[in-house]
């Protein structure tokens, strides 16, 4: 027998089929033939092929489609070097966006989170088109059996009967009002809205009750619904806030691949702010090295824009997010990926993330520390956060019956 695999025959096999002691005998096939055994050389060295380097997608923020926590098969890319690098891009195929219409059971979310400024939120879209790598309610599609990474961005479900639910709530003599927070876990105004028109739609709703709520977006789309929003401004019942992580356009396209440019997000505040609506900017988040060195750009920006509130929340890595935010910093900043990821540890006890209310929105220690300081004087020298606006009036709300649907005409009788 030559070669480390090979076949014994005869009494050889039966010798070799019988010591135990041979480690290297697998035991095939016993009949009235000769028996056969395959003889493997389990010292030879299997060749490790490495991990596939991440590769961005055009107009995509998540450059892999990451399986879900409550997925039983895990998988990962090799490089097994049959594929050319020039076929990483041109020959993959664009992935289109897939809407898909589900009919929800309910429609308000409620939370007891100290540290969030609301209790009640809408949001009329699950998944989000814009793609912002450091989304954290990415983790919310491994819920559906689907990735919190490519998945999220394009396989949207729409909440078809978003403004019927919503009405159908605020009629009960049981719902007490209070302001809502629209599109804090997706945005209302994503590029699916375009055409479903579902947010508008909600925010008429809103209008016929004098329900007050604040919404935030990073799409200019909102200026579509001024005509809703500025009565209700008039009254107290509404305010916005724009999210601007950064000034530069090359960074954005990658972080937020399908939301609005920054300049275009500036324009918005701009809008709101001359159609007399409260508008403020939400630097969302703050990435060491990457987008944190522009906060006091953005803010002075923003202020001269008409923004009148500011706030900012370090990023945030629940979950399916920090794996997926790790190979998108492989992908696009390999130059300072460990620095980013050195820093958010810094900040977060060690961590990739750390879930407490204290710190989970600021962070914690001396660089966290020094953000805050950055922040405030940067929101004093600029006149933000006056409190000149946003006090939402709850008086004005008004329970409206909902029109019950007009049965067709047919010959059998109702049992009630």
């Amino acid at each position: 027998m030559s070669g480390p695999t090979g076949a014994v025959r005869g009494e050889s096999a039966l010798k070799v089929a019988l010591d135990k002691s041979r480690k290297d005998c697998i035991f095939i096939q016993y009949s009235a033939l000769p028996l056969m055994c395959a003889v493997t050389d389990y010292d030879r060295e299997i060749p490790e092929y490495p991990i596939a380097p991440p590769a961005p997608r055009k107009g995509r923020g998540a450059v892999t489609n990451l399986q879900g926590r409550y997925e039983v098969d895990q998988r990962e890319a090799v490089d097994d070097g049959w594929i050319a690098p020039s076929e990483d891009e041109s020959g993959r195929p664009a992935l289109r966006t897939q809407i898909f219409e589900e009919c929800a059971k309910s429609i308000l979310t409620h939370n007891k989170s100290p540290d969030i400024p609301f209790n009640v939120s809408l949001n009329p879209y699950r998944g989000c088109e814009h793609g912002c790598i450091y989304c954290f309610a990415r983790p919310t599609h491994s819920y559906l059996g689907l990735s919190p990474g490519l998945d999220f961005e394009s396989r949207i479900y729409a909440k078809v009967n978003a403004p019927e639910l919503l009405a159908r709530e605020m009629a009960k003599k049981s719902y007490v009002p209070e302001p809502i927070a629209l599109g804090v876990n997706t945005d209302a105004w994503q590029p699916a809205e375009r055409e479903l028109q579902l947010t508008r739609r909600v925010i008429q709703v809103m209008s016929d009750h004098n329900q007050p709520f604040a919404a935030i977006t990073k799409n200019s789309l909102i200026e579509r619904d001024i005509d809703l929003l500025a009565p209700m401004a008039e009254k107290g019942l509404t305010m916005a806030a724009i999210t601007i992580t950064t000034l530069d356009a090359d960074i954005a396209r990658t972080l937020e691949p399908r939301a609005a440019t920054p300049s275009r997000r500036l324009r918005t505040i701009r809008t709101l702010a001359d159609a007399g609506i409260p508008v403020g900017v939400s630097i969302a988040p703050v990435i060491p090295f990457v987008t944190e060195p522009d906060m006091e750009r953005v803010l002075e920006a923003c202020a001269q824009a008409g923004a009148t509130s500011a706030s900012y929340i370090v990023l945030r890595l629940p979950w399916e997010v920090a794996p997926l935010f790790k190979d998108w910093l492989a992908a696009h900043f390999p130059d300072r990926a460990d620095r980013v990821m050195s820093r958010v540890h810094d900040m977060r006890g060690g961590k990739d993330y750390d879930s407490s209310f204290s710190t989970r929105m600021k962070g914690e220690g001396l660089w966290a520390d020094l953000l805050r300081q950055r922040f405030a004087n940067a929101v004093r020298r600029l006149g933000l956060n006056a409190r000149n606006h946003g006090i939402l009036d709850m008086s004005h709300f008004k329970r409206v019956e909902p029109s019950k649907p007009v049965a067709p005409e047919t010959s059998q009788l109702s049992l009630f």
